[in-house]
């Protein structure tokens, strides 16, 4: 089968040299093996994501000469999916409703919390083990929650599933090396699995994309190496397959800061205005 290969920007912001790397990262590892090249738009985020950035950053890729497949797809009209992989989890007594707003949350902290891999500090497990009855009147009143995973309950599962091989994943280095990493799901607690706006969360979605487009190969920045720990459980408690993953450099600022979109004079149609060329990208790029 060909090996399939993915860039997934999310239509926030213009891309700047930092999504320029990811893209050609996946888009020449496909081509070195003749495989395939999709892209994604990660829009979940309906309040943030607009169509005007969709068709820029299609813009972008064809200008820095990327080509992939057709159709593309938008998570934005897949949320029945995310519904459904969110029901099999909570049918399976893993996911419970969190109606704590993060004030809340932060009053419940203690004195040296621990943090999860984005910073956040890990919940404090206000809502987890709430009865029954008190979860349907909340919801009868019109709460809104998000859904947690019961990272306690979610690692036992995966145990009983799939063993140890639930705790690794495949990695790729720059030379195409294979190795076997070590996940650690149990540092993001009871991580936000459905967000109280929108039915899934980056992690959700990701993973049911990532199977239903068949992705073999998942490329991005080592920012998201963390996160692999929980798509990793995801992908054992839903049965579905794991990609080889490539976390490839991330660039940073003169500060030492990952490059963001809120940084302008680093997207990429900044410098193409200011003269840039394709082959200039992959110069300032590194490749």
């Amino acid at each position: 089968m060909s090996e399939v290969f993915r860039f997934a920007p999310s239509p926030n912001g213009r891309l700047h040299l930092g999504h320029a790397l990811s893209a050609f990262t996946g888009f020449d590892m496909a081509r070195r093996v003749g495989g395939r090249f999709l892209v994604r738009i990660e829009d979940i985020d309906t309040t943030r994501s607009r169509d005007d950035l969709i068709a820029a950053i299609f813009e972008d890729l064809r200008w820095l000469g990327i080509t992939w497949e057709v159709p593309v797809l938008r998570q934005s009209e897949h949320f029945d999916d995310y519904r459904a992989a969110a029901t099999r989890l909570r049918d399976m007594g893993l996911l419970y409703p969190c109606f704590a707003t993060r004030s809340q949350i932060e009053a419940a902290l203690q004195p040296g919390h621990v943090s999860d891999p984005d910073g956040a500090p890990l919940y404090p497990g206000l809502h987890r083990g709430l009865d029954a009855r008190a979860v349907a009147d909340r919801l009868q009143w019109g709460e809104r929650y998000a859904l947690r995973i019961d990272m306690a309950r979610a690692l036992a599962a995966a145990r009983n599933m799939a063993g140890n091989a639930a705790f690794t994943f495949q990695a790729l280095d720059a030379a195409g090396r294979q190795t076997a990493v070590v996940a650690n799901p149990a540092r993001w607690g009871d991580a936000v699995i459905v967000r109280k706006e929108v039915p899934a969360s980056y992690h959700l979605a990701c993973v049911v994309d990532d199977a239903r487009q068949g992705i073999t190969h998942v490329t991005r920045g080592r920012d998201l190496l963390a996160a692999t720990d929980l798509h990793r459980l995801l992908q054992v408690l839903l049965g579905l397959p794991a990609p080889l993953y490539h976390h490839h450099r991330l660039l940073t600022d003169q500060q030492g800061r990952k490059l963001a979109k809120s940084a302008d004079d680093t997207s990429l149609a900044s410098l193409r205005a200011g003269g840039a060329t394709p082959v200039d990208i992959r110069h300032l790029v590194g490749l």
